[in-house]
């Protein structure tokens, strides 16, 4: 049986590092620094949460533009060998659209897509990294994971055999479908999947960083050239989330804990 793999990283990809570092730091409360023995042409942040690295940003040049490369959110998913995942995500009906390649110091990891095109990285440490908390919910931290699917049934069936994710309980969302919330088998969950609206183009993943205060976060979010684009919105269990557009247009989203009474 395969061990239920965690994701273990979240990384920016963005044309204005400047910019993106002045938004982030703002509003999800992230110090900013440059990430040290980088390759060379690339420019590397990290966002840390008390002096512990929560996620990274790398800034886009014209050879990761030429071969592609868009701004947007990415999460890694912790594999035991990157090699093998991504030719079984292959075998699978997915795609690999970044082969496996090393990291000098850091690992190795890929880049792949699942069977309706929603990209998610692998990655395999060259040394033992301490685990990325998800719960309970830690500021700075991420505490949820969210799939738009292409569809459902076949996407959460490549994602639970190539990760070892189980279904943990299925939510009715009426006219909009399900909403499967996935994890290790007899655990928390840590993420929801459904099938993607009619109006949303192309299936995609979103990663909710943990804030203090969602009215407070809302506010943030706007003075820096944020947009929300939905929320805020409470969720079972008493969390507000809200999904939101950064300056540059990227995808993002937060979540903060029940308000107080």
């Amino acid at each position: 049986m395969t061990t239920p793999a965690p994701f273990c990283w979240y990384e920016l990809l963005t044309n204005d590092d400047a910019a993106a570092t002045d938004f982030y730091s703002h509003v999800v409360g992230w110090t900013a620094k440059p990430a040290e023995g980088a390759p060379e042409g690339v420019r590397y942040t990290l966002f840390e949460t008390d002096n512990a690295p929560s996620a990274g940003m790398m800034a886009l040049n014209d050879e990761a533009c030429s071969a592609g490369a868009r701004p947007g959110w990415l999460g890694y998913v912790e594999v035991a060998d990157v090699d093998a995942a991504a030719n079984k995500a292959k075998a699978l009906g997915g795609s690999v659209y970044m082969a496996p390649a090393d990291i000098p110091e850091v690992g190795r990891f890929a880049l792949i897509g699942d069977p309706h095109g929603a990209a998610i990285g692998l990655m395999k440490w060259a040394q033992p990294m301490p685990a990325i908390p998800s719960m309970p919910m830690q500021t700075g931290r991420t505490g949820w994971h969210e799939l738009m699917a292409g569809a459902l049934e076949p996407d959460f069936a490549f994602y639970s055999e190539l990760f070892g994710w189980s279904k943990l309980d299925e939510l009715d969302m009426g006219p909009m479908g399900s909403y499967r919330l996935f994890g290790p088998a007899g655990e928390y969950a840590i993420g929801g999947m459904m099938t993607k609206p009619d109006e949303i183009p192309a299936p995609y993943w979103s990663y909710y960083f943990v804030v203090d205060e969602i009215n407070a976060a809302v506010a943030r979010v706007r003075e820096k050239g944020g947009q929300v684009i939905n929320g805020p919105m409470e969720v079972p269990g008493g969390a507000w989330v809200i999904q939101g557009l950064d300056p540059e247009g990227v995808n993002f989203a937060l979540v903060a804990g029940p308000k107080d009474s």
